[in-house]
């Protein structure tokens, strides 16, 4: 979700309210994601190294992350959309790490789309992680090299029980991956938009979709 920060300078503002604008745009995706009928939607809303800027934007940031989790929950209830995180969530604030809990919870009789919020996440932290629950795993088992396939590495991953994404949209017109589900995007089919994120609309999600579903996805086969 880029751009929020360029949004505010370009207007003369606080980064900060650059994040707070970015939460129209939260909505508008959900909520075109459920009509859509969208399995699975992941936003990466906060990276490892998110860390390293000032104290300041960081709490700012976490103390956003806890009011659009209070304020939208009744309208994620409404909308079916069940929750979930990938990340090391623990480095979270106390008070952001509890409010998680309890919005996770009120959402857990749902069984439409999973909204998957990366939190304190890099995709090469979460496949060391991996790596390192298998040679603990190991340790117990003695798992043969054999065994050692895509699929068992995958279940060590964060995102074990989830399908691996088939579309990325990155706003502002960045081309890079910035470390996100690094594993996972080895087949996705990538569209970039100039818009930054807290203008990004339904619109937007919609055109991305329809570009998707009119390329050919070839999963490094021939035609």
């Amino acid at each position: 979700m880029d751009g929020n920060g360029r949004w505010a300078q370009r207007r003369g503002l606080p980064r900060l309210m650059g994040h707070r604008a970015g939460r129209r745009a939260v909505r508008e995706v959900v909520e075109g994601c459920v009509a859509l009928g969208v399995k699975v939607l992941t936003l990466y809303t906060f990276s490892l190294e998110n860390w390293e800027r000032t104290p300041r934007e960081v709490m700012g940031l976490m103390r956003i992350l806890e009011q659009v989790l209070r304020d939208e929950r009744e309208e994620l209830k409404k909308n079916n959309v069940q929750l979930r995180t990938i990340g090391h969530v623990e480095r979270l604030p106390e008070r952001s790490q509890n409010i998680l809990n309890e919005t996770r919870g009120y959402l857990e009789p749902n069984d439409g789309l999973t909204l998957v919020l990366a939190l304190s996440y890099g995709g090469r932290a979460e496949i060391v992680d991996a790596a390192r629950r298998l040679v603990a795993a190991d340790r117990k088992k003695k798992i043969p090299l054999a065994r050692i396939d895509d699929d068992l590495f995958r279940r060590q991953l964060d995102t074990n029980g989830l399908p691996d994404p088939d579309l990325l949209i990155r706003t502002s017109g960045e081309l890079r991956v910035s470390n996100f589900l690094l594993w996972q995007l080895a087949y996705a089919e990538f569209w970039v938009t100039d818009t930054l994120w807290p203008d990004f609309r339904r619109k937007h999600l919609y055109q991305a979709v329809h570009d998707f579903q009119n390329r050919s996805r070839r999963f490094g086969r021939a035609n």
